[in-house]
């Protein structure tokens, strides 16, 4: 939780307007400015505003092409969108209700119906969020799910790809998980886990690292900006701290406690590759892990064009 003030971002090319907005919205909300549309929408990637206001007649870029930019970004399309505007006009209205935006108020601005709308869209957004959230995070383990995953790995592939930097991913399983079921039952799986995922979150150091489980007993890492050598790294640290945890595994034959073996493939995506090519190349090397014995690393950099085994 946070007490920060919701961040509203004023997008205007007459600053005598943005002054009316600031005086109605200041104190209650936390405000920032543009002067244009291109402005606006650099700002709103950059900062990922709750809400944006916005005005519809501006050179250059007019709202309504603001408006369109805005929602075709992933990073900010979900962000609710107020046009205001002197045009108040029926169409005019269900105009730019058809270009995204979900409200529409008429100049010159009343301040307390200002400050309601504002107040109003920014609970919907709220909940809105607080739902997406829920559907993004995996029931048992607490950390994102699957879906979760592919969202975030769609988002970190083309923000790699527009700056040219790696994109590390790490598929990890854990050894002989079957092995834990059949001699202390489901209920010990269960919990066995929970610890492995928190240990695995523990290790994050970044906030816009990810750890995802992937299914069964099976668990992905996306590490953006990490080239193969710190990719390397980071899996070493999450297979030792899944081992120092000492969940019994009698029988295993990596060791007598739950190990976890990790794939790791690391590439500068481009349009060439996709990300699910990059999720296989990751379980390929996972395979070679598991082939080679168990409780180790196996890496592919598609920099280089190399594979190795990292042995534990």
């Amino acid at each position: 939780m946070t007490d920060r003030l919701p961040l509203v971002l004023a997008i205007d090319d007459t600053p005598a307007n943005l002054l009316t907005l600031g005086k109605a919205l200041g104190g209650e909300f936390d405000l920032q400015f543009a002067t244009s549309g291109a402005a606006g929408v650099a700002l709103a990637i950059e900062s990922l505003p709750d809400l944006i206001l916005l005005d519809v007649m501006m050179p250059d870029m007019d709202g309504y092409e603001t408006c369109h930019r805005l929602l075709a970004d992933p990073a900010t399309r979900d962000i609710p969108i107020i046009f205001i505007t002197a045009q108040n006009s029926p169409d005019d209205e269900t105009r730019g209700l058809e270009a995204g935006a979900l409200d529409f108020i008429s100049k010159p601005v009343n301040p307390a119906v200002l400050r309601a709308r504002v107040r109003t869209h920014l609970t919907m957004k709220r909940m809105a969020d607080q739902l997406r959230s829920m559907a993004l995070v995996d029931d048992l383990t607490g950390i994102a799910n699957r879906r979760c995953l592919f969202e975030t790995l769609e988002n970190e592939w083309r923000v790699c790809q527009r700056v040219s930097a790696p994109l590390a991913l790490a598929m990890i399983d854990i050894d002989h998980f079957k092995r834990v079921n059949d001699s202390y039952g489901h209920q010990s799986g269960d919990v066995c886990l929970m610890a492995v995922a928190s240990a695995l979150k523990a290790c994050l150091g970044r906030p816009h690292d990810l750890i995802a489980r992937y299914g069964g007993e099976e668990f992905i890492c996306l590490f953006p900006g990490t080239d193969l050598a710190g990719a390397q790294s980071k899996a070493e640290e999450l297979r030792q701290s899944v081992q120092v945890l000492g969940i019994p595994n009698e029988g295993a034959s990596a060791a007598p406690v739950v190990t976890v073996s990790i794939g790791v493939a690391v590439t500068i995506p481009t349009t060439e590759m996709t990300p699910h090519q990059l999720v296989e190349s990751a379980d390929k090397q996972l395979y070679e892990a598991k082939r080679a014995g168990r409780n180790r690393i196996c890496c592919v950099d598609f920099l280089k064009g190399s594979s190795g085994l990292v042995t534990k």
